[in-house]
């Protein structure tokens, strides 16, 4: 059963053929090598992985090649951790329930698009009531909590004055 290595500290400027010529002339033969790299810049982002045939020679990578010092860079290599598609998919799901300022920015935009669209929604509410309602339930940031709250009494102090 193959082995997939975490190959990291990489130096930026480097190729998957200089990477392969590494482990080819430490180890011997390789299965594949991936070296990451940038989108924008097309240049190596210090990671990549190198495939080997069995745990044995991973093992022995990990103990010949862990902290050598290959282009200024001492390598940190590791046995790469898979993660099995339902956690990857379950933390994505948490991740999407997770209330943040950019979503509930859009879920404002379309519950008053999807509720309202000009017309007063089921009940006897207004749509400054519905926003309203919808805004009490959102949590604040806890960073902005005190700033918030300041806020909050100028504006009643000010509307009490008008």
């Amino acid at each position: 059963m193959s082995v997939r290595l975490y190959v990291g500290n990489l130096p930026r400027e480097l190729s998957r053929e200089e990477l392969e010529a590494l482990f080819h002339q430490e180890i011997g033969e390789v299965g594949t090598t991936k070296l990451i790299t940038d989108r924008k810049t097309g240049k190596c982002r210090g990671f990549g992985f190198v495939t080997v045939e069995s745990e044995e020679i991973a093992d022995q990578v990990i103990e010949k090649l862990n902290g050598y010092t290959f282009k200024d860079n001492p390598l940190k290599i590791e046995k790469a951790n898979d993660k099995p598609k339902s956690e990857a998919k379950e933390k994505e799901a948490a991740a999407a329930e997770k209330p943040n300022s950019s979503n509930r920015s859009n879920n404002r935009k379309n519950n008053k698009n999807n509720k309202n669209n000009g017309r007063r929604t089921q009940g006897n509410s207004t749509p400054a009531e519905d926003i309203s309602t919808e805004m009490e339930a959102v949590e604040p940031d806890p960073r902005w909590a005190d700033a918030l709250a300041q806020l909050k009494e100028r504006l009643l102090a000010q509307s009490s004055n008008a």
